[in-house]
């Protein structure tokens, strides 16, 4: 079976990662101020400790230069008029239900977008862990236009969502299905609390952005990115490394420091493992190309160095972050979309991913 027909849509808003981060800055300060009652002066003395944490630890412009949003407040810059983050209202931003209900518009309006000239699928399986409604974008388009179609939901697994993906639609396809698409839409603007000031939260929200994409599972025959094996697994006691929990006012993640190191101590065997399930020889790791989910720098730089891989085997993971973001569960097929257009046939495609479990999973793909 072969992934190709790689969609990707840009959000609506976009902006450069230093206007980005300015704009963190503004909403951690213009949270605290409604949160404690500061004067202006010590508003303005806020945001510039929160700059200088920012300075310190966010992802800077070296590795993201610009982020996609679909929350109209990010592009306006400002407080008055907006419609989740309305800080001077409240600190944290509105609360869940208003950030499902702007999910739901988005993404309504995406489905109608991005189907509006294609033929209908066997199989959809809608891909997200930023926001939830039902009946879904997907069910409510293949509702409107009166297809067959029959719609899997796979939800909450976070960053390394499009390779379980994979492995439904490959049950699907088992199950007489010729195509099977996968959509990902990942909102993760929705999801910021300017009020939460701990380091962590804002390693996150300089990390992540918006994503929207749509592939294809299909029998041989054209071209694209044949699917050769899969593997997934628990890294042993390390449950509380990584969360991505409901939360008041929107999504809340949860991340250890050590999380790059957790998953190097089990990559190696990982990565053995699933060249053995291929049947591919474990020589042949040199002159792979590798799709790895740039959760961050430090990811792609611990698996770099734990697998001794080259710059050029991980340039369009790099470059996929630098142009991007981190787009949770979308991120990882953007990669994939940019190998499926540049790759010689032949070239065989190591693609890792890594999310809340911790999990590791991992497919071993052939251009074709």
């Amino acid at each position: 079976m072969l992934l190709s027909g790689f969609e990707a849509t840009r959000p609506r808003y976009e902006l450069s990662q230093a206007r980005s981060l300015d704009w963190l800055v503004a909403a951690h300060a213009e949270a605290e101020a409604a949160r404690a009652g500061l004067n202006h002066a010590e508003k303005a003395a806020f945001a510039t400790r929160i700059a200088r944490v920012l300075q310190r630890c966010a992802c800077t412009p070296e590795h993201i230069a610009r982020r996609g949003h679909s929350v109209r407040d990010v592009e306006l810059g400002g407080w008055d008029g907006n419609e989740i983050y309305d800080l001077r209202r409240d600190a944290h931003g509105a609360g869940t239900a208003a950030r499902s209900r702007l999910y739901s518009e988005v993404v309504d309006a995406y489905f109608v977008e991005t189907y509006a000239a294609v033929t209908p699928p066997d199989d959809l399986v809608h891909v997200t862990c930023t926001g939830y409604s039902s009946p879904s974008g997907a069910q409510q388009l293949v509702a409107r236009r009166g297809w067959p179609t029959r719609v899997t939901h796979a939800y909450h697994m976070g960053c390394y969502a499009a390779l379980p993906a994979v492995r439904i639609a490959q049950g699907l396809a088992a199950t007489g299905s010729r195509r099977v698409d996968i959509v990902h839409t990942e909102l993760c603007s929705l999801h910021l609390d300017p009020s939460d000031h701990r380091v962590e939260q804002l390693v996150v929200q300089s990390l992540f952005a918006d994503g929207l994409i749509r592939y294809s599972l299909a029998p041989d025959g054209g071209h694209g990115l044949r699917v050769i094996a899969l593997h997934e697994q628990l890294v042993p006691d390390s449950a509380g490394a990584m969360r991505w929990i409901a939360g008041d006012h929107g999504m809340q993640m949860t991340l250890a420091r050590d999380v790059p190191e957790r998953i190097a101590g089990v990559l190696r065997a990982f990565v053995i493992e699933l060249y053995e399930r291929a049947r591919i020889p474990l020589s042949r790791l040199k002159d792979s190309v590798f799709a790895v989910h740039p959760g961050g720098p430090r990811i792609i730089d611990g698996v770099q160095r734990t697998l001794e891989l080259s710059d050029a085997q991980v340039a369009e993971s790099r470059a996929v972050l630098r142009d991007h973001g981190n787009m949770s569960s979308a991120t990882l097929p953007h990669v994939w979309q940019r190998l499926d257009r540049q790759l010689a046939p032949g070239t065989l495609v190591a693609s890792l991913a890594f999310g809340p479990g911790l999990t590791v999973c991992g497919g071993l793909f052939e251009k074709r």
